[in-house]
């Protein structure tokens, strides 16, 4: 996996999808929303930033455009860790103390003994 960005936020998806897809495609987010069967006021929250990438329009997405609903997915999970690593609990999240595991292996317990 590649680590995210530390200085900036990742690309968010529907910037990814105006930019990469729908300008060198010439289609508008009227024409996308009428392909993927959606309204066009959530193609144009995606497009715009306001509204992230479930996997039902990442599923629409990746038929229309020869991609994969993972590739969508991804993109918004980045942009989602990103965000939450910038979040007033960030903080909080990094005072959490990993458990250790135990490297003594325990034995099974005896299925035929019983209580």
């Amino acid at each position: 996996m590649t680590p995210l960005p530390t200085n900036r936020p990742p690309t968010h998806p529907g910037e990814m999808l105006l930019e990469e897809f729908l300008k060198p495609m010439g289609l508008n987010q009227t024409q996308l929303a009428d392909r993927i069967h959606v309204s066009y006021p959530r193609v144009n929250e995606l497009v715009n930033g306001r509204r992230g990438v479930t996997p039902d329009t990442a599923l629409r997405l990746a038929k229309l455009l020869g991609t994969t609903a993972e590739f969508w997915l991804n993109g918004q999970r980045n942009w989602d860790l990103w965000h939450a690593l910038q979040s007033p609990t960030a903080a909080e999240i990094r005072r959490i103390r990993p458990v250790r595991r135990s490297t003594r292996r325990r034995s099974p317990r005896n299925p035929s003994s019983s209580s």
